[in-house]
Protein backbone atom coordinates (compact mmCIF):
# COMPACT_ATOMS: atom_id res chain seq x y z
CA UNK A 1 0.00 0.00 0.00
CA UNK A 2 1.19 3.88 -0.65
CA UNK A 3 1.32 5.60 2.21
CA UNK A 4 -0.78 8.75 2.79
CA UNK A 5 0.08 11.87 1.04
CA UNK A 6 -1.62 14.90 2.73
CA UNK A 7 -1.47 18.31 1.16
CA UNK A 8 -2.22 21.33 3.34
CA UNK A 9 -3.59 24.61 2.09
CA UNK A 10 -3.76 27.49 4.55
CA UNK A 11 -4.47 31.41 4.79
CA UNK A 12 -1.94 32.89 6.61
CA UNK A 13 -2.12 33.04 10.35
CA UNK A 14 -4.21 29.53 10.04
CA UNK A 15 -1.20 27.54 11.70
CA UNK A 16 -0.12 25.51 8.26
CA UNK A 17 3.15 26.00 9.45
CA UNK A 18 2.82 24.46 12.51
CA UNK A 19 0.49 21.76 11.63
CA UNK A 20 2.19 20.59 8.81
CA UNK A 21 5.25 19.52 10.15
CA UNK A 22 3.56 18.40 13.01
CA UNK A 23 1.18 16.11 11.02
CA UNK A 24 4.36 14.73 8.81
CA UNK A 25 5.95 13.77 12.05
CA UNK A 26 3.61 11.77 13.63
CA UNK A 27 2.96 10.25 10.09
CA UNK A 28 6.56 9.36 9.94
CA UNK A 29 6.73 10.96 6.39
CA UNK A 30 8.77 13.85 4.97
CA UNK A 31 7.72 17.53 4.99
CA UNK A 32 7.69 19.81 1.79
CA UNK A 33 7.13 23.36 3.07
CA UNK A 34 6.51 26.29 0.71
CA UNK A 35 8.00 27.44 -2.49
CA UNK A 36 7.63 31.11 -1.56
CA UNK A 37 8.53 32.79 1.88
CA UNK A 38 5.77 34.95 3.13
CA UNK A 39 8.23 38.23 3.05
CA UNK A 40 8.12 38.61 -0.57
CA UNK A 41 4.06 38.11 -1.05
CA UNK A 42 3.70 41.58 -1.70
CA UNK A 43 5.75 41.35 -5.04
CA UNK A 44 3.92 38.33 -6.17
CA UNK A 45 0.62 39.53 -5.37
CA UNK A 46 1.11 42.41 -7.42
CA UNK A 47 2.80 40.78 -10.06
CA UNK A 48 0.39 37.62 -10.34
CA UNK A 49 -2.67 40.27 -10.40
CA UNK A 50 -0.74 42.68 -13.17
CA UNK A 51 -0.91 39.10 -15.09
CA UNK A 52 -4.65 38.31 -14.51
CA UNK A 53 -5.83 41.81 -15.53
CA UNK A 54 -4.04 41.30 -18.58
CA UNK A 55 -4.95 37.62 -19.21
CA UNK A 56 -1.85 36.83 -20.88
CA UNK A 57 1.33 34.44 -19.63
CA UNK A 58 3.59 37.45 -19.98
CA UNK A 59 7.00 37.76 -17.53
CA UNK A 60 5.72 40.65 -15.94
CA UNK A 61 8.86 40.23 -13.33
CA UNK A 62 7.18 37.43 -11.56
CA UNK A 63 9.97 34.76 -12.87
CA UNK A 64 12.81 37.11 -10.85
CA UNK A 65 10.96 37.07 -7.84
CA UNK A 66 10.09 33.36 -7.93
CA UNK A 67 13.62 32.71 -8.73
CA UNK A 68 15.26 35.12 -6.05
CA UNK A 69 12.31 34.09 -3.55
CA UNK A 70 13.28 30.26 -3.56
CA UNK A 71 17.19 30.81 -4.00
CA UNK A 72 17.53 29.35 -7.24
CA UNK A 73 18.97 27.61 -9.68
CA UNK A 74 18.75 24.55 -7.10
CA UNK A 75 15.49 24.57 -5.19
CA UNK A 76 15.35 22.08 -2.59
CA UNK A 77 11.98 20.72 -2.18
CA UNK A 78 11.22 17.81 -0.01
CA UNK A 79 14.34 16.55 -0.17
CA UNK A 80 14.51 16.97 -3.84
CA UNK A 81 16.85 19.20 -6.15
CA UNK A 82 15.07 21.21 -8.71
CA UNK A 83 17.89 22.37 -11.19
CA UNK A 84 16.83 25.73 -13.06
CA UNK A 85 19.31 26.90 -15.35
CA UNK A 86 21.11 29.90 -14.15
CA UNK A 87 20.02 33.36 -15.80
CA UNK A 88 18.74 36.20 -15.19
CA UNK A 89 15.52 35.75 -15.30
CA UNK A 90 13.67 32.14 -14.94
CA UNK A 91 10.20 31.58 -16.99
CA UNK A 92 7.17 31.67 -14.84
CA UNK A 93 5.84 28.28 -16.49
CA UNK A 94 9.39 26.70 -15.98
CA UNK A 95 9.10 27.44 -12.44
CA UNK A 96 5.84 25.60 -12.30
CA UNK A 97 6.21 23.09 -14.26
CA UNK A 98 9.41 21.82 -12.00
CA UNK A 99 7.30 22.51 -8.84
CA UNK A 100 4.74 20.02 -10.33
CA UNK A 101 7.22 17.38 -11.51
CA UNK A 102 8.59 17.59 -7.49
CA UNK A 103 5.29 17.86 -6.31
CA UNK A 104 4.05 14.31 -8.43
CA UNK A 105 7.89 12.66 -7.22
CA UNK A 106 7.15 12.90 -4.05
CA UNK A 107 3.50 11.56 -4.08
CA UNK A 108 4.83 8.84 -6.69
CA UNK A 109 7.46 7.32 -4.36
CA UNK A 110 4.67 5.71 -2.35
CA UNK A 111 6.76 6.83 0.93
CA UNK A 112 3.88 9.42 1.83
CA UNK A 113 4.58 12.91 2.43
CA UNK A 114 3.27 16.12 3.90
CA UNK A 115 3.55 19.00 1.18
CA UNK A 116 2.32 22.42 2.69
CA UNK A 117 1.01 24.84 -0.57
CA UNK A 118 2.21 25.18 -4.21
CA UNK A 119 -1.65 24.30 -5.45
CA UNK A 120 -0.63 20.36 -4.44
CA UNK A 121 -4.24 19.84 -4.23
CA UNK A 122 -5.14 20.38 -7.73
CA UNK A 123 -1.64 19.01 -8.64
CA UNK A 124 -2.57 16.13 -7.05
CA UNK A 125 -6.15 15.87 -7.50
CA UNK A 126 -7.08 12.78 -8.23
CA UNK A 127 -3.79 10.87 -6.71
CA UNK A 128 -4.41 7.75 -4.88
CA UNK A 129 -3.86 7.58 -0.98
CA UNK A 130 -3.96 11.69 -1.29
CA UNK A 131 -5.76 13.69 1.51
CA UNK A 132 -6.35 17.56 0.44
CA UNK A 133 -7.03 19.74 3.67
CA UNK A 134 -8.03 23.47 3.92
CA UNK A 135 -6.88 25.32 7.06
CA UNK A 136 -8.68 28.75 7.60
CA UNK A 137 -10.16 31.16 9.70
CA UNK A 138 -12.00 34.59 10.60
CA UNK A 139 -9.63 37.42 9.41
CA UNK A 140 -9.76 38.53 12.90
CA UNK A 141 -8.91 35.88 14.73
CA UNK A 142 -5.78 35.23 11.81
CA UNK A 143 -5.06 38.77 12.59
CA UNK A 144 -4.56 38.20 16.28
CA UNK A 145 -2.67 35.02 15.92
CA UNK A 146 -0.10 36.73 13.74
CA UNK A 147 0.38 39.68 15.92
CA UNK A 148 1.71 37.03 18.51
CA UNK A 149 3.56 34.70 16.85
CA UNK A 150 5.66 37.75 15.00
CA UNK A 151 5.01 40.04 17.38
CA UNK A 152 4.28 43.20 15.61
CA UNK A 153 1.54 45.86 15.88
CA UNK A 154 -1.99 45.57 14.46
CA UNK A 155 -1.10 47.54 11.17
CA UNK A 156 1.66 45.54 10.07
CA UNK A 157 -0.34 42.04 10.76
CA UNK A 158 -2.96 43.50 9.07
CA UNK A 159 -0.75 44.36 5.78
CA UNK A 160 1.25 40.64 6.00
CA UNK A 161 -2.14 39.00 6.15
CA UNK A 162 -3.49 40.83 3.22
CA UNK A 163 -0.03 40.93 1.00
CA UNK A 164 -0.03 36.61 1.47
CA UNK A 165 -3.71 35.72 1.43
CA UNK A 166 -3.48 38.10 -2.35
CA UNK A 167 -0.49 36.11 -3.28
CA UNK A 168 -1.69 32.44 -2.42
CA UNK A 169 -4.92 33.01 -4.16
CA UNK A 170 -3.65 34.71 -6.84
CA UNK A 171 -0.63 32.22 -7.49
CA UNK A 172 -3.62 29.48 -7.47
CA UNK A 173 -5.82 31.54 -9.57
CA UNK A 174 -3.04 32.72 -12.36
CA UNK A 175 -1.43 29.23 -12.57
CA UNK A 176 -4.48 26.95 -12.68
CA UNK A 177 -7.77 29.15 -13.18
CA UNK A 178 -9.23 28.21 -9.25
CA UNK A 179 -10.00 29.66 -6.39
CA UNK A 180 -7.82 28.21 -3.56
CA UNK A 181 -11.07 29.18 -0.83
CA UNK A 182 -13.35 26.56 -2.88
CA UNK A 183 -14.52 23.74 -0.50
CA UNK A 184 -14.27 21.66 -3.29
CA UNK A 185 -11.38 20.75 -3.82
CA UNK A 186 -10.40 19.31 -0.47
CA UNK A 187 -11.54 16.10 1.71
CA UNK A 188 -11.32 18.27 4.96
CA UNK A 189 -11.53 22.05 5.67
CA UNK A 190 -10.91 22.93 9.35
CA UNK A 191 -11.20 26.45 11.01
CA UNK A 192 -7.44 25.93 12.47
CA UNK A 193 -8.57 29.34 14.63
CA UNK A 194 -11.14 27.80 16.70
CA UNK A 195 -9.19 24.44 17.35
CA UNK A 196 -5.79 24.04 19.18
CA UNK A 197 -2.77 23.29 16.64
CA UNK A 198 -2.28 19.90 18.61
CA UNK A 199 -6.47 19.01 17.78
CA UNK A 200 -6.11 19.61 14.42
CA UNK A 201 -3.26 17.64 13.81
CA UNK A 202 -5.02 14.96 15.70
CA UNK A 203 -7.91 15.19 12.88
CA UNK A 204 -5.77 15.48 10.10
CA UNK A 205 -3.57 12.57 11.08
CA UNK A 206 -6.73 10.29 12.19
CA UNK A 207 -8.26 10.97 8.42
CA UNK A 208 -4.88 10.33 6.65
CA UNK A 209 -5.06 6.91 8.38
CA UNK A 210 -8.26 6.59 7.07
CA UNK A 211 -7.60 7.79 3.96
CA UNK A 212 -8.35 5.01 0.60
Amino acid sequence: MMAAVVTISATFGAGGSVIGPAVAERLGVPFVDRAIPYTVAADIGCSLEEALVHDDRAEHGLGRILANAARLPNVTLGGMDVYLPQRGVVPEEEFVTRTEQVIKEVADRGEGAVILGRAAQIVLAGHPATLHVRLDGPRERRIARVRESLEVSAEEAERLLADNDRARTAYVKHFYRADPANPGLYHLVIDSTRLAAAACVDIVVTAAHAIS
